[in-house]
């Protein structure tokens, strides 16, 4: 028999609304996967860039070593959108923080690593991310500049 607790959610409202996010398959993410599937791009959907690490990219190319993450403004506390809630706002500004903290980590882990990271708002243009993400991949195949070898 499991013991009950507390909920996190200042209502049963707001606990039934978060439990019906989710965690991929977002329409921005969406979005963005479409517009880099039509540019020709193929790409692994909510992978680890690094087995090992428990982080998952959105959009991952194993070859060229570039992991895209499509970041909610409320999730990650994006500048221009993200909006306080007024009820248990301690909670949730904590929530964030981590969030970004992890973020943060998780994009000098694999950078570290040697992986591209590319981070987009959900807020942005989709087709724009997607020819960055294009440009991204296409420099990684082309290798070294050879200006750095002049």
């Amino acid at each position: 028999m499991s013991e009950s607790r507390e909920s996190w959610a200042s209502t049963p409202g707001t606990r039934s609304s978060m439990q019906a996010n989710r965690s991929r398959d977002t329409r921005p993410e969406l979005a963005l996967r479409r517009a880099v599937h039509a540019l020709g791009l193929r790409y692994r959907v909510a992978t680890r860039p690094i087995p090992t690490l428990r982080r998952t990219a959105d959009l991952v190319f194993p070859r060229q070593k570039v992991a895209v993450f499509m970041d909610g403004c409320f999730w990650h506390g994006c500048e221009e959108h993200h909006t306080r809630p007024s009820a248990n706002a301690p909670y949730w500004s904590e929530k964030v923080r981590r969030n970004r903290e992890r973020d943060q980590d998780t994009t000098a882990r694999l950078t570290e690593a040697g992986w591209l990271v590319l981070r987009y708002w959900e807020h942005e243009d989709p087709v724009k991310a997607a020819v960055e993400v294009e440009a991204a991949i296409k420099a990684r195949r082309a290798g070294p500049s050879r200006l750095n070898s002049q």
